[in-house]
């Protein structure tokens, strides 16, 4: 497992979990869209009573221990942060702005889209913040990492944008099946939020390595 503790990494990836946790109650409660993962984890949420932070957190554990067992090396203390407290930060901050924002800014288009637009763009760019952090990729994200990895050996022509994308859609279809109403936000958002991560996480690693091997000393 990855528990490098560097503070300023960790300080970071800290602040962007809580980032994406405060622009996810945004979009759940405009109910235009969100990433997929949340989409299937708030239908099942609903489906058996439980609040969405105390399901993501179970789920999140049956997945993290698949991750443990297959490729350990993508845990880290980053992932612990997203696994436990993106989903109670949205039960939170949806339970607060429904109380002091008035409901016309979730529900009437002239607030609504703005609302939702602005709030994309701030949960992207957490995103990309607690990726570039490199301290452990979230579960969900790990196990298509994996997926990708494993197929690739015996497909080397399937793009990985591709893979992601299918895992996003299977996790859609899981949340139709316990009861989600599919949005054009959420289908938008898997098409679009996994290869964005993707594209970052890949940038991330060649920015670490370049930082790296600059910093290797050079032999005269």
């Amino acid at each position: 497992m990855s528990f490098r503790w560097k503070r300023k990494e960790v300080i970071r990836c800290f602040i962007a979990v809580f980032g994406m946790g405060f622009f996810l109650s945004f979009l759940i409660l405009c109910d235009l869209g969100t990433d997929p993962c949340t989409f299937m984890n708030r239908s099942i949420a609903a489906k058996i009573g439980w609040s969405f932070g105390n399901w993501q957190l179970c789920i999140n554990i049956c997945m993290i221990l698949l991750v443990l067992l297959l490729k350990r090396s993508l845990i880290g203390f980053g992932t612990l942060f997203n696994m436990i407290l993106i989903g109670y930060y949205a039960d939170f901050f949806c339970w607060l702005f429904r109380k002091f924002i008035p409901a016309k800014v979730f529900t009437e288009p002239m607030w609504r889209w703005p609302v939702f637009l602005v709030t994309l763009a701030g949960f992207i760019l957490s995103a990309a913040v607690y990726i570039t952090a490199d301290m452990g990729v979230s579960p969900y994200d790990g196990l298509p990492i994996i997926l990708t990895e494993n197929v690739r050996k015996h497909r080397p022509e399937i793009p990985p944008m591709v893979l992601r994308i299918a895992w996003d859609a299977a996790a859609i279809l899981v949340g139709i099946l316990a009861g989600g109403k599919p949005i054009i936000g959420i289908i938008l958002m898997a098409l679009f939020l996994g290869p964005a991560i993707t594209l970052v996480r890949k940038f991330g690693e060649k920015h670490s390595a370049k930082k790296t091997a600059n910093a290797e000393p050079k032999n005269s």
